[in-house]
C-alpha cells in the first residue's frame, strides 16, 4: 500500500475548509465557543474538574468543568493541535501537526518544555500510568517515548504508514500503537523485545485500552476491533458506515464510545459486544470523545467547533458545554443588525482590550492598526508581510472576497458576506464596539 500521508493530510485540510459555515446570523451561531476550528482532541482529568481540548485552529484550551468556562488559551503550535493529554502532576501536553510537543503548567503563557524530533504531524499522545513517560504517535511512521524527567527519547520503528493512535496498558508494561498500515503493534517496554504485530482488515485511526487490559482499535471501515492484552482477537462491532476517528472506554469499563467522521457516536456494551445506542449530533464529523469519571457522561468535540455533553446511558444530549462566558457579550446591542452578523465571530474574537485573545486576536482598537500587529498574538509570517491597514474599507473588502483571497496565509476560516448592506452593518458595529469602553 503506498504512503498515505499526503493524501490523508490533504483530505483533512479540505474537510476543515468544507465544514466551516458561511458568516451568517443563524440560531446556531448564537452559541459561544472558545475554538475557532474543529475540536480535534479532548482529555479530561481523573477528578473530572478539568478538560483540555486541541483544535484545527492551532490552539489548545484548558477548561474548568466545574464552571463550564475556559480558563486559558494555549498558543504555541504553528498548525493544528491534534493531540492533548493531562499529566499526573496537573500539567498538560499538546501535540501538533507541526511535529512538536509542548508541556504546559496551568496559568503559564509559554510551555515549560518543547519536545522535538518527529518529522511529520503528531496524531496522538498518551501518558504512562506512573506519570514518568509520554508516548507520541506520528505520521512519520514512528512512535516515540519521552522521559518526562528529561533525557533522550526512544523511537519505536516498524510501522510502514501513518501511526494514528497510541495507548499504554494499565500496568504500564506495554504500549499499543495503531496505524494506517492495517496493524496493531503491542510493544514490550522492558528490554529490547520485538513487538507483537496483529493485522486488521482495515486501516486504523484510533486505539483505547480498558482497565482490564483489553484493546479497542477503531477502523476506517467503521468497525471497532477488540483484542486481548496479548493480541488475540476478541470480537468486533460495526459502529457505523463511516470511519471511526476517536475512541474512549468508560472508567468502569462497561462502555466504549466510537466517534465517526459521519457525525455520530456509537456506544458499545463491551461485555455483550452490542451496539446499544447511537448519539446523533448536527451531522458533522466528531473528532474527539472522552468519558467523565462517572462513566455515564460523555464529552464530544466536533467539526462545528463545539464541545457537547451527552448521557451515554440514555443517549440524550445534556447540553452544549464549555462556553467562553455565561453572559451574552452582545446583550447591549439587541436589535443591531451588525451585532447579529458579528455573532458568528464570537468564537474567535473579543472586542474589548480587557478581554484576552481567543483563537484569533482581539479586535479592540482594530481600526487604524496594521495587520498582524495586535499585541500578545502569534501571527504567521505570511500575514506579517502584507501591507494592509484595517479601515472600514479594508474590513469590508475582507468579507467581500474572503480571507483566503484578501489575506493569503491566514488561518481564519473561509467566509464571505455577499450583501453590501450586511457588510456595512458589520463595519458600523465594529467601529462602535471596538472603541466603546
Amino acid at each position: 500500500m503506498p504512503d498515505a500521508r499526503p493524501t490523508r493530510f490533504a483530505f483533512l485540510t479540505c474537510l476543515v475548509l468544507l465544514v466551516i459555515p458561511p458568516l451568517t446570523a443563524s440560531p446556531a451561531s448564537a452559541q459561544l465557543r472558545g475554538h475557532g476550528g474543529p475540536v480535534r482532541a479532548l482529555a479530561i482529568s481523573p477528578d473530572g474538574q478539568t478538560a483540555v481540548t486541541g483544535s484545527f485552529d492551532s490552539t489548545a484550551i484548558r477548561w474548568s468543568l466545574a464552571r463550564n468556562a475556559a480558563e486559558q488559551v494555549l498558543r504555541f503550535h504553528a498548525d493544528a493541535v491534534n493531540a492533548v493529554v493531562l499529566l499526573r502532576d496537573g500539567r498538560a501536553a499538546t501535540g501538533g501537526a507541526d511535529g512538536r510537543i509542548a508541556i504546559w503548567t496551568a496559568g503559564k503563557t509559554e510551555p515549560d518544555t518543547v519536545l522535538a524530533g518527529h518529522e511529520a504531524p503528531i496524531a496522538a499522545l498518551a501518558a504512562s500510568p506512573d506519570g514518568t513517560m509520554l508516548a507520541s504517535a506520528s505520521w512519520d511512521h514512528t512512535v516515540r517515548l519521552w522521559p518526562l524527567a528529561g533525557g533522550a527519547p526512544r523511537a519505536l520503528e516498524g510501522h510502514t504508514q501513518n501511526v494514528n493512535g497510541v495507548a499504554f496498558s494499565p500496568d504500564g508494561r506495554t504500549l499499543v500503537s495503531v496505524s494506517y498500515d492495517l496493524s496493531v503493534r503491542i510493544w514490550p517496554l522492558a528490554g529490547p523485545s520485538a513487538p507483537t504485530v496483529v493485522t486488521i482488515p482495515s486501516p486504523l485511526n484510533a486505539v483505547a485500552i480498558g482497565g482490564d487490559g483489553e484493546i479497542a482499535a477503531g477502523g476506517a471501515d467503521g468497525r471497532v476491533y477488540f483484542l486481548t492484552g496479548n493480541g488475540a482477537r476478541a470480537g468486533e462491532v460495526a459502529a457505523g458506515p463511516r470511519p471511526v476517528i476517536s475512541l474512549a472506554i468508560s472508567p468502569d469499563g462497561a462502555l466504549a464510545a466510537a466517534a465517526g467522521i459521519g457525525g455520530s457516536v456509537a456506544v458499545i456494551d463491551r461485555k455483550t459486544r452490542a451496539l446499544t445506542r447511537t448519539l446523533v449530533g448536527p451531522g458533522l464529523p466528531v473528532w474527539s470523545v472522552a468519558f467523565l469519571p462517572d462513566s455515564r457522561t460523555l464529552l464530544t468535540g466536533g467539526a462545528d467547533n463545539i464541545i457537547r455533553r451527552w448521557n451515554a446511558v440514555t443517549g440524550e444530549p445534556v447540553d452544549s458545554l464549555l462556553v467562553e462566558t455565561a453572559a451574552d457579550p452582545l446583550a447591549a446591542y439587541a436589535g443591531d443588525r451588525g451585532a447579529e452578523i458579528y455573532r458568528a465571530c464570537i468564537a474567535c474574537h473579543t472586542l474589548r482590550p480587557d478581554q484576552a485573545n481567543r483563537a484569533g486576536p482581539t479586535l479592540a482598537g482594530i481600526f487604524g492598526r496594521r495587520i498582524a500587529t495586535a499585541p500578545g498574538y502569534h501571527f504567521s509570517e505570511a500575514l506579517k508581510r502584507l501591507d494592509i491597514v484595517w479601515t472600514p474599507e479594508t474590513v469590508s473588502r475582507l468579507f467581500e472576497i474572503g480571507p483566503a483571497a484578501y489575506t493569503p496565509g491566514t488561518k481564519m476560516p473561509e467566509q464571505r458576506i455577499g450583501s453590501a448592506a450586511d457588510r456595512a452593518a458589520l463595519v458600523n458595529f465594529l467601529e462602535r464596539a471596538t472603541r466603546e469602553q
